[in-house]
């Protein structure tokens, strides 16, 4: 198998990173993209009781298992399968389970914080980064945890205020002139992401 296009897709908490993924993955032919999510890589705390995981900063880099990561993408970009972890964000925990993923013809790198590693830049192609206002941002986060981690509005507040906001200030703000291509309002910028679908589609042949 030829090596595989990269796309890095970064970007602030509930910035529509998502939301372009699906759109490049809904564009292109079925079955030539995977994604790797970035959130799959937090580091297991099993020392830690339940309350201090639960306050640890997520938001810093540090929080990121950013070597196994790169290991990941440079094996999946040179044609080799991988065990991909699972992460468990109601106990922030790492599940002894893991997900075998194999190869496709283009892999997209989602995360907030994909584009502070040097290492993780330089593996990819093409990085884009989602600009949002931060208001839209706080309310997507907080619906997201509360829908899906099991968090309560406090909780979430809470932990907007003490890490989320000041890690986007420090990382995911100043990596975003790392990006070849910033899309303004997400999902939403449809200029912006056909852009994207429309380079991808122009290199894929030239990997494969």
């Amino acid at each position: 198998m030829a090596q595989s296009l990269v796309i890095g897709i970064c970007g602030g908490t509930g910035s529509g990173k998502t939301t372009i993924t699906k759109r490049i993955t809904g564009a292109l032919p079925v079955g030539a993209v995977l994604v790797l999510e970035q959130d799959h890589y937090y580091r297991d705390l099993p020392h830690l009781s339940f309350e201090e995981r639960a306050a640890q900063n997520f938001d810093h880099p540090h929080s990121i298992d950013t070597r196994l990561l790169v290991e990941h993408v440079c094996k999946l970009r040179g044609g080799e399968g991988i065990d991909r972890p699972s992460y468990d964000f109601t106990q922030h925990r790492r599940l002894q389970e893991t997900v075998r993923i194999e190869p496709r013809a283009a892999l997209v790198v989602e995360g907030i914080l994909i584009f502070d590693s040097p290492e993780l830049r330089d593996l990819m192609d093409i990085k884009v980064f989602v600009d949002t206002d931060a208001d839209l941002r706080f309310i997507r986060r907080l619906e997201r945890d509360i829908r899906e981690r099991g968090r309560t509005v406090e909780s979430v507040v809470r932990q907007y205020q003490a890490t989320v906001r000041p890690m986007h200030r420090d990382f995911v703000e100043p990596s975003k002139r790392h990006a070849d291509l910033i899309i303004p309002e997400g999902g939403h910028n449809e200029v912006g992401t056909d852009l994207v679908i429309q380079k991808i589609r122009s290199l894929l042949p030239a990997k494969h």
